[in-house]
């Protein structure tokens, strides 16, 4: 029974998983807004009192905008809320159609893989070193590298449920609720 509604879970979209991706984008939608504050705060004392700050750029360039990328990606696939050309996808029957859909999460598999080892060398080659930026503001630089890895990891981690999930539906026939958008469950349905 537990092995069920583990399955059962993990198909409606919750799960550890499910539960990591929502604190990620939190942190993602708490990046954004502080991002608006530091924008508006920086031009309303850049016009108002001619005394930009000097460390607003770098701070949003290299922890914000990277914080919003990647920690919003993992969550963006598992709501469907990502870019999707799925022209002829619906033409396809059932089978050809999960199965083209795991193998493209595999070649997915491979390139969070490689972003998410190439953040953790350099991450960790950050730390080591203490690395900075050279600005008036010396940030560290292995932030963003973390960021990076984690977003990358928890991107795998739905894809790989991915390929599994679309794999076993091409091999039974049977497609896991949630699994695609739900304009295309729709449709499958009617």
């Amino acid at each position: 029974m537990a092995d069920g509604s583990n399955r059962n879970a993990v198909r409606a979209g919750r799960g550890p998983l499910a539960a990591v991706e929502t604190a990620l984008v939190a942190i993602s939608c708490a990046a954004m807004a502080l991002m608006m504050f530091v924008v508006v705060a920086d031009v309303t004392v850049r016009y108002a009192f001619n005394a930009p700050f000097s460390w607003s750029y770098d701070f949003v360039g290299m922890y914000l905008m990277v914080g919003i990328f990647f920690l919003g990606l993992s969550e963006a696939l598992r709501e469907h809320d990502h870019i999707a050309v799925d022209l002829f996808r619906d033409l396809l029957p059932l089978r050809i159609k999960n199965a083209a859909l795991s193998a493209a999460y595999v070649a997915a598999c491979v390139a969070m893989g490689l972003i998410g080892w190439g953040g953790w060398q350099r991450f960790a080659a950050a730390w080591a070193n203490g690395d900075r930026i050279a600005a008036t503001v010396a940030w560290p630089t292995w932030v963003p590298y973390a960021l990076v890895t984690v977003g990358s990891f928890a991107m795998l981690l739905r894809c790989l449920q991915r390929v599994i999930a679309h794999a076993r539906a091409a091999a039974t026939g049977i497609e896991a609720p949630g699994l695609l958008p739900l304009a295309a469950n729709h449709q499958d349905a009617a």
